[in-house]
């Protein structure tokens, strides 16, 4: 099979480029909005601040969604990339696999029963709820015969997906509060994010990135299949329990900065396999990348859909998500 960067060569070029683009886009998302920003307004806000509604702008607004949309970014797609080599399921995400909504549940819960209003509040509830619903996953996918399974965990994932849909829209049903106050949340946004909310997160975020890169060439054994893994000499409960933990930390932590953003876990990893194959130590980086330029680009498009309102930026990300999902699903059915 061919892929679009088959040499180790043109695999560093292309993580070359890709930072190349990273990094335009990370300007472009600072310059452009419904405030015309200039280089000198951005270099002048951190060497001479003098209070203006552009500069003000620039520290307070641009510049921290820029942060937390590449963290997120990195984040989402790293752990789609994992959720489906140890699934072996293409579909497999954060947002279909119930993680996501675990940790919009446990949101809406603590805004309706327990008075929770501010967003830092909400970053360690979304951690908890999307760990439980990782550990529910696992504990689900564990049970019966042959142990963690990729069609058990599938199916698990479905069900904890589902599971917490529907509660969470009881509750706001029944709470017409709750709805008002998390309904933009819940869409997935990355505007009003302060580093504030960003740097609780950022050490778990960070470990993880390192740690998934140097656990790839065990995720790629894994892959193989179980039989496989075990075969080469692989402890394959230890090698499934640590990938599951670096996706909690993954998955988790972007839920609680940004709101459960969908569809970034489902494409990037695609696109990935497309440029380097199935090679886990390039699939990483190469996932950080794209799903940073990626989340970039969808926040920057959410700015002027319908300037000069916003639309939340999961709503971007979904549609270009969708048509992809459709593809890769009816491409699976073909197959079977």
């Amino acid at each position: 099979m061919t892929f679009l960067f088959s040499t180790r060569i043109l695999k560093i070029i292309g993580i070359l480029i890709g930072v190349f683009l990273l990094i335009f886009s990370g300007i472009s998302s600072i310059l452009f909005g419904l405030t015309d920003i200039s280089w000198e307004m951005v270099l002048h806000a951190y060497t001479n601040f003098d209070g203006s509604n552009e500069q003000l702008i620039i520290k307070t607004s641009r510049v921290p969604r820029m942060l937390v949309a590449i963290a997120v970014g990195v984040s989402s797609a790293i752990a789609g990339a994992l959720m489906q080599a140890l699934s072996r399921n293409p579909l497999a995400a954060p947002d279909i696999f119930g993680l996501n909504a675990g940790a919009s549940f446990f949101i809406v819960f603590s805004v309706a029963f327990l008075g929770t209003s501010s967003l830092s509040s909400f970053i360690w509830i979304a951690f908890l709820g999307a760990g439980i619903s990782a550990l529910a996953i696992y504990l689900l996918g564990s049970v019966g015969r042959n142990g963690l399974t990729p069609m058990k965990l599938t199916l698990a994932g479905a069900s904890i997906a589902a599971l917490f849909s529907s509660l969470t829209k009881g509750i706001l049903t029944l709470n017409e509060k709750a709805l008002d106050e998390v309904l933009f949340w819940l869409a997935g946004s990355v505007e009003g994010r302060k580093l504030e909310m960003l740097f609780p997160v950022l050490p778990f975020m960070i470990f993880a990135w390192l740690a998934s890169f140097f656990m790839a060439k065990q995720v790629n054994t894994l892959a193989m299949g179980e039989d496989v893994a075990k075969g080469l000499g692989q402890r394959t409960i230890w090698v499934k329990t640590i990938t599951w933990m670096l996706i909690v930390l993954l998955a988790g932590s972007s839920v609680a900065v940004a709101g459960p953003i969908g569809f970034i876990g489902i494409v990037i990893p695609h696109i990935a396999r497309a440029m380097v194959g199935i090679d886990h130590r390039w699939i990483i980086p190469y996932c950080a990348i794209l799903g940073a330029i990626l989340l970039l680009l969808a926040d920057i498009g959410a700015r002027f859909v319908i300037m000069p309102k916003e639309v939340p930026v999961g709503v971007m990300t979904a549609l270009v998500g969708t048509p992809f999902f459709i593809y890769i699903a009816r491409k699976g059915f073909s197959k079977s």
